[in-house]
């Protein structure tokens, strides 16, 4: 059976840089919790950020100028967070190979986890097209990332993957994975 690396928050828990959570309530989700094909992950906590912490936004450019040194990670009071953020995507990768997930949902928006925007890095609760740090991470690696909201995209890729066989459930994802 294909697992699905989600952001912990997606969980329910409060554990985003708020206090809050992004609960999903989708059958497809259910089913997928029922089958245990859920792994749960929190990039930012597994860096050791708080839960409050300061709101991070990506400046000077995108999560893959993040990944390659042209960008940074700065939180609210101008904290350069960019080096926890880089490990932080390691580590969603690492959980993810170790856990041989097939594909992400990670919540959208995020600085670490959007998948299709992010905050434009000026504070000022804008959004931009764009992916977050573990999000790029985890494409450049091979790995399908999903939002919240694309759940049945995300479902439908699935089945079709599990359906033609194209992903070997014996062969570690670490095998499968594209080099860089």
């Amino acid at each position: 059976m294909l697992k699905v690396l989600v952001s912990g928050c997606l969980a329910g828990r409060p554990i985003r840089f708020n206090e809050t959570s992004v609960p999903v309530c989708s059958p497809i989700w259910e089913k997928w919790a029922a089958e245990g094909r859920l792994v749960h992950f929190c990039p930012e906590l597994a860096v050791g950020f708080p839960v409050p912490r300061p709101a991070a936004e990506i400046v000077g450019g995108t999560a893959a100028g993040v990944l390659d040194g042209a960008a940074h990670v700065r939180e609210v009071d101008g904290r350069d967070v960019t080096d926890l953020f880089r490990l932080a995507a390691r580590r969603a990768l690492h959980r993810a190979v170790e856990a041989n997930v097939a594909l992400a949902v990670l919540v959208d928006g995020s600085p670490t986890c959007g998948s299709s925007t992010v905050y434009d890095g000026s504070f000022a609760g804008r959004t931009v097209p764009g992916r977050g740090v573990a999000a790029e991470e985890l494409q450049r690696h091979g790995i399908p990332v999903f939002h919240e909201g694309q759940l049945e995209q995300a479902a439908s890729l699935l089945e079709e993957l599990e359906r033609n066989d194209l992903v070997a459930p014996d062969l570690p994802l670490a095998e499968r994975l594209p080099r860089p």
